[in-house]
């Protein structure tokens, strides 16, 4: 049999198959050209998220994120940016595991939103996909970009709120209390959204006077090694040099001399569950956003008594690099809390490009 004939007899049992046929007999449904800005936020909020906005993929000021979003779905027209609203008393408790179960509750519903408003969208019949609202992420591209589409860049732009001096985005009504994600689809939307016209951020500096590391620096800038190598612990680089203490311990004594029993105990959790944050203060203090700023208004002392000073006066242990500005930030301002001297996990040609980024701040002289 020729090739012709072989593909002739292909065409025919496609055709012949029993889909095929009744996908002949009915008339495809296309999807609007232009779906209404009101529709789709309409199924956004009954897919359970508490605020959205919309933007073009093309808008000049995402244009960083365009070729990532292309690439994973090639005919992306618009972002879906959306937050979904945390309990922030948990979030301001000193005991970490109320903080980190609303952490990983609102982690999972995010995913869920998302994964019900790409549902909807493909039952109208346009494509759609959602990276995941943070880890995991791409950790074989390592140490290049690791996220997917940068959240808090579409949430600014689709006027979710704006970043404030402790990097979070700061929603003009919920507060720092969110979390974003980013629905990616070939839909396009008739009125994309406008970016807020002020910056909800008060500038109070209570983030930076709860920073258990020092990242937020009172001239504006931020220390990411230090913010990482303590919040982030128990996640990609804390986890690799916990893995290295075990491997270079000679004995099990050896092991419980550098890593306390609570410690193991914390990362069994983190591995067990999900990974927990260490700090997250910042957020919890943060008294900016409609929702959140009357009773701060109405007794900053009670504010500061019943969530900034408790957090500040918690004894913990605080992940530092050796030397760094952060360790002997903890040292001068937290006397409650010990420094614990660790790596971040990354190799020095890794922390060299970090350098290069950012560069850690250095730790203060005597006469300073």
């Amino acid at each position: 049999m020729s090739a012709n004939d072989k593909e002739s007899a292909g065409q025919r049992r496609l055709a012949d198959h029993p889909t095929v046929k009744r996908m002949a007999e009915r008339q495809r449904r296309q999807p609007d050209p232009v779906l209404t800005t009101s529709r789709l936020r309409e199924l956004c909020l009954a897919a359970g998220a508490d605020d959205v906005g919309f933007v073009p993929v093309e808008d000049p000021r995402v244009a960083v994120e365009l070729e990532h979003a292309r690439g994973i779905l090639p005919t992306a027209r618009t972002y879906v940016s959306f937050c979904v609203r945390m309990n922030r008393d948990n979030l301001r408790s000193p005991m970490r595991s109320l903080a980190n179960t609303e952490f990983n509750h609102a982690d999972d519903a995010t995913n869920e939103v998302s994964r019900r408003i790409t549902t909807a969208l493909q039952d109208a019949g346009y494509r759609a996909v959602y990276p995941a609202p943070g880890y995991p992420m791409e950790v074989d591209q390592f140490p290049g970009r690791v996220w997917v589409i940068a959240h808090k860049v579409v949430a600014e732009a689709a006027g979710l709120g704006i970043m404030g001096i402790h990097r979070n985005v700061i929603h003009p009504k919920f507060g720092n209390f969110i979390l974003l994600g980013t629905v990616v689809t070939d839909a396009v939307v008739d009125e994309p959204s406008a970016a807020l016209d002020f910056n909800p951020c008060l500038e109070c500096k209570l983030c930076v006077s709860a920073c258990p590391v020092g990242a937020i620096t009172t001239d504006g800038d931020f220390d990411f090694q230090a913010c990482y190598t303590h919040n982030y612990r128990e996640f990609m680089g804390g986890f690799t040099d916990w893995a290295e203490t075990i491997a270079d311990s000679d004995s099990r004594a050896d092991y419980r001399e550098r890593v306390t029993t609570g410690e193991s105990f914390s990362m069994w959790q983190s591995l067990s569950f999900k990974p927990n944050y260490k700090a997250g203060y910042c957020m919890a203090v943060c008294p900016a956003g409609e929702d959140v700023i009357g009773a701060y208004l109405d007794d900053r002392k009670t504010h500061l008594d019943e969530i900034v000073r408790p957090l500040q006066n918690k004894p913990e242990p605080v992940y530092v690099l050796p030397g760094s500005a952060a360790e002997e930030h903890v040292t001068r301002r937290f006397p409650g809390k010990t420094p614990k001297p660790v790596t971040n996990g990354f190799p020095d040609e890794v922390n060299t490009l970090l350098d290069q980024i950012g560069p850690r701040p250095r730790p203060r002289n005597n006469s300073d």
